[in-house]
C-alpha cells in the first residue's frame, strides 16, 4: 500500500525516495493549532528524521526555511534541513528526538533554574547578532494581534465594548517602546517550553515553531519564555530570569521592564483571544482551559504604569466579575 493510500501526504513516498529516505516508517505525530502535521520518520537501519506537512494554500513553508537557514548560518540549532519542495508544503528535517523542555522539566522541577538559564543565554546570544531578514514588527501587526482580544474574547463573552477606545489605548501604550526596536533584533516570536528542545545536555537547545520571526523589540520573547501559557512559571523564577537577561545583555532595567510589561500585556491579551478562537472557529476547546493563567500574567502587566490607557479600558470595559476571574467561563 503506498502513503498516500495511508492519509500521508500526496506524494510522499516519491519525495522520501529522492531524499534517500525510500522504504522508510512514516509515524504521525500529535497535532497543534495549526494546519501543520509532522511525522517522524525511521529508515531500515534505524535512523530518523521529521517530516513537516504543512499544505498550501493554508501554510506556506517559505517563512519556515527563511528562518531555518538563517538561525542555522548563525550559529544557532533550528533543525537542519534535510530536503525539501516548497510547492507541496513537505520538509524533511532533523529530528531533535523527544526531550522537549516542557517534558524534562515536567520529570525533573528540580533542573529548572538551569533550563531556563540557558534558554536566557540562548536568547542573549540570538540578540547579539544583527536582526535577520524579516519583517518589522510595526505598530500596525501589534494591534491588528491584540485585536483579537476584542473579536474573539468579547464577542464569546457578549460584551459590546469600546473598540476604538481599545485601539488609541493599544496605540498610545506601545508607541514609545517603538524607537527602541531600532534596529531591532530577530524574534522569533513563540519561545517558550513546548518550542525548546534539550540536545543531550540542558546547556544545549534547539529551536522550534519560528517560521512567524520578525523583526522587533527584545522583551517580547523574553516574555514569552517567562509568562508562558503552556507552563507555569513562578514569579520569583520570572524576576530570576528577567534579571539574569538583563544582566547578559547590559539592559537598562527601569526602560526595559517597562516595555516587558507592554509586550506581555499585549502577547497575553493575543493570546486570550487566539485561544478563544481556536475554541470557536476550530473546534479545540482544550486551549480555554490555558487562559486562566494567560490572563493572570496579563493582569500583573496591565498593573504597570506604561500600561495605564489599557488598564483604564479594560476598568471601563470588561466586568469586574470576568477578570476576577481570570477571564471567566464560557458556555462550551
Amino acid at each position: 500500500m503506498t502513503l498516500e493510500h495511508a492519509n500521508f501526504p500526496e506524494g510522499l513516498d516519491a519525495f522520501l525516495a529522492a531524499a534517500g529516505w525510500g522504504g522508510a516508517a512514516v509515524e504521525p505525530l500529535p497535532g497543534d493549532a495549526s494546519f501543520r502535521r509532522y511525522f517522524r520518520i525511521r529508515s531500515v537501519d534505524g535512523a530518523t528524521a521529521m517530516l513537516m506537512d504543512a499544505p498550501p494554500p493554508q501554510e506556506d513553508i517559505g517563512p519556515f526555511l527563511r528562518a531555518a537557514h538563517w538561525l542555522d548560518d548563525n550559529g544557532l540549532r533550528p533543525p537542519r534541513i534535510l530536503a525539501e519542495k516548497p510547492d507541496k508544503g513537505l520538509i524533511l528535517m532533523e529530528d531533535f528526538g523527544e526531550a522537549r523542555m516542557r517534558d524534562y522539566l515536567d520529570q525533573w522541577p528540580a533542573d529548572e533554574a538551569a533550563v531556563y538559564s540557558a534558554a536566557i543565554d540562548a536568547l542573549a546570544k540570538l540578540h547579539q547578532l544583527p536582526a535577520g531578514p524579516f519583517l518589522d514588527y510595526s505598530l500596525a501587526e501589534y494591534i491588528r494581534e491584540v485585536k483579537l482580544f476584542i473579536d474573539w474574547y468579547c464577542t464569546a463573552q457578549s460584551l459590546y465594548v469600546d473598540a476604538a477606545g481599545f485601539v488609541s489605548a493599544w496605540e498610545q501604550a506601545l508607541s514609545p517602546l517603538l524607537p527602541r526596536q531600532r534596529p531591532g533584533v530577530t524574534v522569533l516570536r513563540d519561545y517558550h517550553a513546548e518550542n525548546i528542545m534539550l540536545l543531550g545536555s540542558l546547556e544545549k537547545q534547539g529551536l522550534l515553531d519560528f517560521q512567524d520571526a520578525l523583526v522587533g523589540h527584545p522583551a517580547y520573547d523574553l516574555v514569552s519564555l517567562l509568562q508562558d501559557a503552556r507552563r507555569e512559571v513562578a514569579p520569583e523564577l520570572e524576576a530570576q530570569m528577567f534579571d539574569r537577561y538583563v544582566q547578559k545583555t547590559g539592559t537598562d532595567v527601569d526602560t526595559f521592564l517597562a516595555d516587558y510589561a507592554r509586550l506581555g500585556a499585549q502577547r497575553n491579551a493575543k493570546i486570550v483571544g487566539i485561544f478563544v478562537r481556536l475554541w470557536r472557529r476550530d473546534g479545540k476547546p482544550r486551549y480555554l482551559d490555558l487562559i486562566p493563567r494567560v490572563w493572570a500574567a496579563m493582569e500583573r502587566d496591565l498593573a504597570h504604569p506604561a500600561m495605564a490607557p489599557v488598564a483604564a479600558w479594560f476598568d471601563a470595559n470588561i466586568p469586574a466579575a470576568l477578570r476576577e476571574a481570570n477571564g471567566g467561563e464560557f458556555a462550551r
